[in-house]
């Protein structure tokens, strides 16, 4: 890139040069250009979005936000569970009873357990989608809007923007390197966030495959009445699992297929310029739109050996009413 050529006044005093951080020039810049933006469209326009200006405000304040915060700290939090595929069960031959004594009969087998019958499943463990959805506030936002959705759903507190902007301006007590080079929120983050709101047990784990992560996913939703959290978009975004469609019951058939899941996207109702328009909560996501939108995790800030080409997902662990 070419330098930039000054005019020079020969009459004035040189001053000397110096060096500015760049963490402060890059401050500088987005502070002169939020008061372009500012002063160009007016609060009025900021207020009410006029083409955007209220997003473009709002990214630039992150900006800001980051620059200012410093890099994250490198501290411990809670790790990333890998779980692999696992291995086909080998088919057992019949047991052979053993020979009785010398005179007597042999034992009396056992009776043979009725088989449980394989049928489909559809689970939702939110009635009546709508008032437990939080919208994310700020487009950086998908994730306190999660926890904020997940906590609703539990019962542990209601929806609200204030509830949101509380639990995102939080994120310093529970941010890592390790769970997001990039500062703020990753999946551990959530997790922390919503333990300390109540909602306990939460584990973030790593999965080979999309099917065994949405069957781990379904059948923890089963096992503990609690919605799961899908990290969508390679990562970059937060669905709340509420529930599934599958072609037998996971709890009980370990090779169940889930055909999709129910989500609460804290994008609607916006649309997104990469990933399209976004639906309403508890909006059924079948199968094309799971791996359309369910991807393995790929972040561009760096790699996370434990993540890196997986498909991660909170789990709950905790049965609640």
């Amino acid at each position: 890139m070419e330098p930039e050529l000054v005019r020079v006044d020969p009459t004035r005093p040189r001053l000397r040069s110096r060096v500015v951080p760049h963490s402060l020039a890059g401050w500088l810049v987005v502070l002169l250009v939020a008061v372009i933006v500012a002063g160009a469209l007016g609060a009025g326009a900021i207020a009410t979005d006029t083409f955007g200006a209220g997003r473009l405000f709002e990214r630039l304040q992150d900006k800001m936000d980051r620059i200012l915060a410093g890099p994250p700290p490198d501290r411990a939090t809670l790790p990333t569970v890998e779980v692999t595929e696992p291995p086909e069960d080998s088919p057992s031959a019949t047991p052979t009873p053993p020979p009785g004594e010398s005179g007597k009969p042999p034992p009396t087998p056992a009776p043979t357990p009725t088989p449980i019958p394989r049928v489909a499943v559809d689970v939702d463990i939110v009635a009546h989608h709508g008032p437990e959805f939080a919208h994310e506030i700020r487009v950086d936002w998908c994730s306190p809007a999660g926890v904020t959705t997940a906590l609703a759903i539990l019962g542990l507190g209601a929806p609200t923007d204030d509830r949101q902007r509380e639990i995102a301006h939080r994120v310093g007590e529970w941010e890592s390197y390790q769970d997001s080079h990039n500062g703020e929120w990753g999946p551990a983050a959530m997790a922390l966030a919503l333990k300390a709101y109540g909602a306990d047990g939460y584990q973030v784990v790593a999965y080979q495959t999309r099917p065994l992560a949405l069957r781990a996913a379904a059948k923890a939703i089963m096992q503990t009445n609690s919605p799961a959290i899908l990290l969508a978009w390679r990562g970059a975004h937060t669905w709340v699992m509420t529930g599934f469609r599958a072609d037998a019951d996971p709890t009980v058939f370990k090779d169940a297929k889930v055909t999709g899941a129910y989500i609460d996207d804290p994008w609607y109702p916006d649309i997104s310029s990469i990933w399209g328009p976004s639906d309403k909560p508890g909006t059924f996501q079948d199968a094309s739109e799971m791996v359309r939108n369910f991807l393995p995790w790929k972040r561009p800030e760096g790699t996370y050996p434990a993540r890196d080409g997986k498909f991660i997902v909170l789990i709950p662990t905790i049965r609640r009413g």
